[in-house]
């Protein structure tokens, strides 16, 4: 049993992936890459597929290495599927940036689907509908705000990594000192720490253009006050 998101859905990334067997009435679900869009479809096309003997379903979600707030609507289908077909559902192993995730959504990492209402649908006009539709838009707000500093974080790597070496060589630090001079020049500056080392990359290139003169002033008070450390 194989069942897998369309590239066109991922855009791009790591294609979910979610294979399993059925022993007996009870279906042992692996996913693997990333709960981005698209994910709540595959899961559901791969629960649609059990056959009606099965009362049980466990999802191993430790070959999950990403998600967003797209893994939030997974765990909802998963939820519905239990309640609807009246079958017992688990997803665990949760590790990493997705066990992260949870905890800012307030979730069990254990077994988040704990945390989710297994007894049907919350109706519209019940009193605390609204509290929880607020709590719930609350913990998505910060879900995309941490994703996104993730995926800035993920696209900035490269050349902080560059601007590190290009620190260490010049002033003889180590790799951790260089991320510091980088992180105090960044705040002296008021400066983004991407560019900061994008502007310390650029300078190193033959013809390269120098840093602003804001940005030399606080690369050198960064460097002599570790130098000072």
């Amino acid at each position: 049993m194989t069942s897998a998101a369309s590239p066109q859905l991922t855009g791009g990334l790591d294609t979910l992936v979610i294979r399993g067997r059925v022993d007996a009435d009870r279906a042992e679900l692996t996913p693997r890459g990333e709960l981005v869009h698209g994910c709540a479809e595959t899961l559901g096309r791969t629960l649609a597929d059990l056959p009606a003997t099965v009362t049980r379903v466990d999802l191993d979600m430790g070959s999950v290495h990403f998600m967003d707030t797209a893994g939030l609507q997974f765990l909802d289908v998963l939820a519905d599927h239990g309640w609807q077909r009246s079958r017992t559902v688990t997803a665990t192993n949760w590790n990493g940036q997705p066990r992260r995730i949870l905890e800012l959504a307030g979730l069990d990492t254990t077994d988040p689907l704990t945390g989710l209402d297994a007894t049907g649908p919350v109706s519209a006009s019940a009193p605390a509908a609204s509290a929880v539709a607020l709590e719930r838009a609350e913990c998505l707000h910060v879900l995309q705000e941490e994703v996104e500093q993730l995926r800035q974080a993920i696209a900035s790597r490269p050349v902080i990594d560059q601007a590190r070496g290009i620190l260490m060589a010049t002033h003889g630090c180590t790799s951790d000192e260089a991320w510091h001079i980088l992180r105090e020049a960044s705040q002296l500056s008021n400066t983004k720490l991407r560019d900061v080392a994008a502007a310390v990359t650029a300078s190193a290139e033959a013809d390269g253009p120098p840093p602003s003169a804001e940005l030399r002033t606080a690369l050198q008070r960064a460097v002599a006050k570790r130098r000072g450390a």
